[in-house]
């Protein structure tokens, strides 16, 4: 999703725009998001400018990440260099460590690349103070899910796993236009310091996970065969006949590190 809308900007279906119009929504995400004078934050969709305007009364400076060169444009005629620096390109290829600590992150992302955007945040948690953005409705359901749930998934355990999450507000699909065909909803995403449960082995912990959740109606007894035995999982105090989403966070980590150790 990307913000604002012109009559004659046409919206870009391989981007994902969907201009957000609703001024109530605008207005109850910013102040959302409660931006200080002298935040670091950056803004990913900008589109025509929805969020930016009221979020760059608020700022000294806001950075803007924009692959449409249509809108990266527009953006350039609207607003002085000093106060809306443009990054141009694909926010999925990023380094978002360059822009410093302290880092707010907020936008309305576009559907089409919500999940690994949203892993590439976890990547950058340490530079990232929080996270605002918009996304599908289902996938925030899933993002703040807990374990027996049937929303719970590989993403919610990985998103988990680095954030504290909170819905925070709906959006109906008349907030845009053209409409999406689906509901939409604003999450914050706190980065978790230090985090309650580390891994010994970050790329272990997220292989079991993503293996666990690949078949999710089969148990763990299945889905993680050659990985761990079903008498290392009573020593772990997990039922080796639970199915992944039935699994806490922590219970993942265990078998992971149990795995890293054993490697």
């Amino acid at each position: 999703m990307t913000a604002g809308r012109s009559a004659r900007h046409i919206p870009r279906r391989r981007f994902g725009q969907n201009f957000l119009v609703d001024h109530g929504t605008i207005a109850a995400i910013v102040a959302a998001i409660a931006p200080q004078r002298g935040d670091n934050l950056v803004e990913i969709g900008p589109g025509l400018g929805a969020l930016t305007a009221p979020l760059l009364a608020r700022l000294n400076r806001l950075q803007v990440i924009e692959i449409d060169r249509d809108l990266i444009a527009r953006l350039r005629a609207q607003y002085p260099a000093d106060r809306l620096v443009i990054h141009a390109g694909d926010v999925l290829e990023f380094d978002f460590a360059k822009l410093g600590d302290n880092l707010r992150v907020a936008g309305n992302l576009p559907y089409n690349i919500s999940t690994p955007l949203l892993f590439r945040f976890a990547e950058f948690a340490g530079h990232i103070r929080d996270v605002h953005v918009m996304l599908q409705r289902e996938v925030v359901e899933r993002m703040i899910a807990t374990p027996g749930d049937s929303e719970f998934s590989r993403l919610s355990v990985m998103l988990q796993y680095r954030f504290d999450m909170e819905k925070l507000i709906d959006v109906p699909a008349e907030a845009f236009d053209p409409a999406p065909k689906v509901e939409s909803a604003v999450v914050r995403l706190t980065p978790l310091a230090p985090l309650p449960h580390p891994a010994r082995d970050e790329a272990v912990f997220s292989s079991v996970v993503a293996r666990a959740f690949a078949q999710r109606r089969k148990t763990l007894r299945n889905t993680l065969k050659g990985v761990m035995a079903d008498r290392e999982f009573a020593q772990l105090g997990i039922n080796p006949g639970a199915r992944a989403q039935e699994l806490s966070v922590a219970d993942f980590v265990r078998i992971a590190d149990a795995v890293a150790v054993s490697a």
